[in-house]
């Protein structure tokens, strides 16, 4: 993919909606709190603490084993780095990520605290800050560099710097800007002030049961399908899509009831917005993938765009691959996300960032028509594959591979398997840095004894190479 920079138009409009939204949304005052943490040029020096914490995310408080999944931030941490778990990693995983992917030597902190996925909080104590300021001494700071820069990722620098009288930076935004991102009321009000409306599909805003089932009665007049969205749930999980010829058809009071339903599930907090959505039919998902500086460091960065496998009427999402859509239409996206994210970056978001999107139309023509329905304001399960991909080949444009990234599911025969045995089982496809060849990459490998799951990336040297090791050697040498 070609490099990709706006306009100086584009760049000055980006700035005057920003300088817009920060007066409407009164954020010079809100971000005061923060501004003794924000990351700038100094702190890129530091040594990194790098966390998954997830508390974030509605809905994720009941997932057994979730806490393994905090050692995804492990595919981060390099050798002057920590990373933090409240577990140890599985036999073998550490010399695997040291020995086979070279990614160096960080040191673990184990920290725990009562809700097993509060790892920020864990690293409270008087014990982890010791750990922390002794780690950090000799460069005199610490950087933060969290999955998601919630509240309790800047109270934790907060405790780190009194506790160790040293400065400490979060590589993240301040959560005022954070949820700008990441909530999709303010993310649909951001895409059209910069964009325009035709870059979101219909939309209206409801924040009583009856209010919205008003509007989705309103909305089901003029679409196929309509969909209720949480505003601030990852993966779907917040999601609802409706037949919108059954809406028509009901009665009022089984409409409400509907809602009513979707908002004891998703565990609707009374008075929050909830989005009332036309629901576009089409397989095609993208997503961009974008870095953004300190606004004295340059421009925001468009990292790649991606093809998101997706799985059932909500779209739950199951990974992603390098895109394989016309040239086009991927710069068309492209661009539309770094110019969104030039306005992030002016009113104080830095670091990862990425666009969900759909494409309605045919994909080679310039009819196609791509809208923006999320940003993850945070790690995910794109970035995080595509960043181990690019420390172990290089950065882009011409080095990464072909791949795809998913999730994989032993069968009950094959549950209990340790990793050890699974990187028997794979030989000589494990990919190795050293002699650069190799098939797969594993990672947040955690889940694997007790739930048979593991993560992993499929290699190849087209996108149909990459698939067929997926979907034939993968399971061939598993002995599925």
């Amino acid at each position: 993919m070609q490099t990709l920079s706006l306009s100086p138009a584009d760049r000055e409009d980006a700035r005057r909606v920003a300088a817009e939204l920060r007066v409407r949304w009164e954020l010079d005052q809100r971000l005061q709190p923060y501004r003794h943490h924000r990351f700038d040029h100094h702190a890129s020096t530091w040594p990194q603490l790098h966390l998954e914490d997830v508390t974030g995310i509605p809905f994720l408080d009941d997932i057994v084993g979730i806490e393994e999944y905090q050692h995804r931030a492990r595919v981060r941490a390099g050798s002057r780095d920590l990373f933090a778990a409240s577990t140890t990693p599985v036999p073998g995983y550490e010399a695997y990520c040291q020995t086979s992917l070279k990614l160096g030597a960080p040191r673990l902190l184990l920290a725990a605290d009562d809700d097993p996925r509060a790892i920020a909080r864990a690293c409270r104590t008087p014990e982890a800050l010791d750990h922390l300021s002794a780690h950090a001494r000799a460069a005199r700071g610490l950087t933060i560099h969290p999955y998601m820069a919630i509240e309790t990722v800047w109270e934790l620098a907060e405790a780190f710097s009194n506790h160790a009288d040293m400065p400490c930076a979060v590589l993240g935004p301040p959560p005022p800007i954070l949820w700008i991102a990441n909530d999709k009321s303010h993310l649909s009000t951001l895409v059209e002030d910069v964009l325009g409306p035709e870059w979101i599909v219909e939309t209206l805003r409801a924040s009583t049961p009856e209010t919205i089932a008003n509007a989705l009665s309103e909305l089901a007049t003029r679409c196929d399908r309509v969909g209720l969205k949480r505003t601030r749930c990852a993966s779907a999980m917040g999601n609802l899509v409706l037949d919108a010829r059954k809406i028509r058809n009901a009665p009022p009071d089984e409409v409400l009831n509907r809602v009513r339903a979707f908002l004891t599930r998703t565990q609707w907090s009374e008075g929050e917005d909830v989005l009332i959505v036309e629901w576009v039919e089409t397989d095609l998902s993208p997503s961009t993938q974008v870095w953004i500086p300190p606004a004295s460091e340059g421009p925001p960065r468009l990292d790649g765009v991606y093809e998101q496998l997706l799985k059932g009427p909500e779209k739950m999402f199951l990974g992603s691959r390098p895109s394989t859509l016309p040239e086009a239409l991927n710069q068309r996206m492209g661009r539309a996300s770094l110019k969104v994210c030039d306005t992030l970056q002016h009113l104080g978001y830095v670091g990862r960032c990425s666009f969900d999107f759909i494409v309605s139309g045919d994909p080679n023509s310039p009819d196609a028509h791509p809208q923006i329905t999320e940003c993850n304001g945070r790690w995910g399960g794109t970035s995080t594959p595509m960043h181990l991909i690019d420390r172990l080949f290089g950065q882009p444009p011409t080095a990464r591979p072909d791949y795809i990234a998913t999730d994989f599911y032993l069968p009950e025969s094959h549950r209990g398997m340790t990793f050890e045995e699974l990187c028997d089982l794979l030989g000589d496809d494990l990919y190795s840095a050293e002699h650069t060849r190799g098939s797969f990459v594993l990672y947040n490998v955690g889940p694997l004894a007790e739930l048979g799951k593991f993560d992993i990336i499929a290699l190849g040297d087209s996108p149909a190479r990459a698939k067929a090791n997926l979907e034939e050697t993968l399971p061939e040498r598993l002995g599925l």
